[in-house]
């Protein structure tokens, strides 16, 4: 799972985000709790108005308020707050500790995987 510390520069995140191809870096000071989320819509919504963006910090373009889950919460729940809250990555913590970062992407192949295997239990099913 990956990280990024508050006062890291924007320069480094938009490296981490293209070295690790993703959308989104949980911000926390020491790998383990959490300040605030920070994505690509924070990069392209937030430095707008930062007279030196490369060279601001993560804080200043984090998101505080984050949608978090826990390891025990269903899948319906993480889609229903994805959709409800529009966004696109949900910190999954445990005892107040960072565990994983769910993304949509995640959340759809799960859900390609459980329809394949639906269809694949039908179609077994109606060929016995």
């Amino acid at each position: 799972m990956f990280t990024i510390a508050p006062d890291a520069t924007v320069d480094e995140l938009l490296d981490r985000l293209t070295e690790y191809n993703i959308g989104a870096l949980v911000v926390s000071p020491d790998g383990r709790s959490m300040a605030g989320i920070v994505s690509e819509r924070d990069v392209v919504r937030k430095l707008r108005d930062v007279p030196d963006p490369r060279a601001a910090t993560v804080q200043q373009i984090m998101t505080t308020d984050v949608q978090v889950c826990s390891p025990e919460d269903s899948f319906g729940a993480l889609m229903s707050a994805m959709t409800e809250h529009r966004v696109r990555h949900i910190p999954v913590l445990e005892n107040e500790e960072i565990v994983g970062v769910l993304s949509i992407g995640d959340a759809v192949k799960f859900r390609m995987d459980q329809l394949e295997f639906e269809r694949d239990q039908l179609t077994h099913y109606v060929q016995s």
